[in-house]
């Protein structure tokens, strides 16, 4: 019942709830980003979801857009400023995806959404992951975040799939809050970054996925 029913009328309660009370964060963020980093605000990039429709999310930006003597933009890591380090730090920079689960991209607790480019690289079982919206958090980020392994962090992906509760719900949004205030588990995603799945299976999964 909760999750064929309910778990979409919570999305729905929550995020409207938090847009509403983080208001004066998300006006105050965006001046400061405006200011220090630049327009666009919002860093906007398409993701699979639910059974891999392609749809649009949400970010605070957090860099710049320097370009070198060649005409080319710098790469990511010169162009992050210590401001941009710290909404990632403080996982603020996500936050803009609560109009993503207002909007019915995704959910508050589910799978996150992950690159368009990884869809060739999953196994049969793990596209399983794609039958729920994604979520804000899940079970990956309260079970080490980006300090799991690609094999370990798909796997958490699954075992939330096959177990969705209300209970489980709440115990993973607690979870995240906790993490998230202790900063607990969280690379810095300048200098520590994870390894692309693409490029860790690309010899498993042969050229032809390319």
């Amino acid at each position: 019942m909760y999750r064929k029913y309910f778990k979409r009328l919570t999305d729905i309660s929550l995020s409207f709830a938090a847009i509403l009370c983080l208001s004066p964060l998300f006006l105050a963020l965006s001046f400061l980003i405006r200011v220090r980093l630049g327009n666009p605000v919002l860093f906007k990039q398409m993701r699979p979801g639910m059974r891999e429709e392609i749809f649009t999310l949400y970010k605070f930006r957090t860099m710049t857009a320097e370009f070198g003597e060649n005409g080319n933009l710098l790469p990511d890591g010169m162009r992050v400023t210590r401001f941009g380090n710290w909404l990632r730090f403080t996982s603020l920079d996500e936050i803009p995806q609560l109009f993503n689960i207002l909007k019915g991209d995704m959910s508050i607790v589910g799978p996150r959404p992950l690159l368009e480019g990884y869809l060739p690289y999953y196994t049969a079982c793990e596209r399983f992951r794609h039958s729920v919206r994604p979520g804000l958090t899940g079970s990956a980020q309260i079970g080490g975040r980006n300090t799991l392994g690609w094999d370990q962090r798909l796997k958490k992906d699954l075992e939330y799939v096959q177990t969705i509760s209300f209970k489980g719900d709440v115990k993973i949004i607690l979870e995240t809050i906790q993490k998230v205030v202790k900063k607990e588990n969280i690379l810095d995603r300048q200098d520590d970054k994870m390894t692309d799945l693409s490029d860790e299976r690309r010899g498993l999964f042969g050229d032809s996925n390319i």
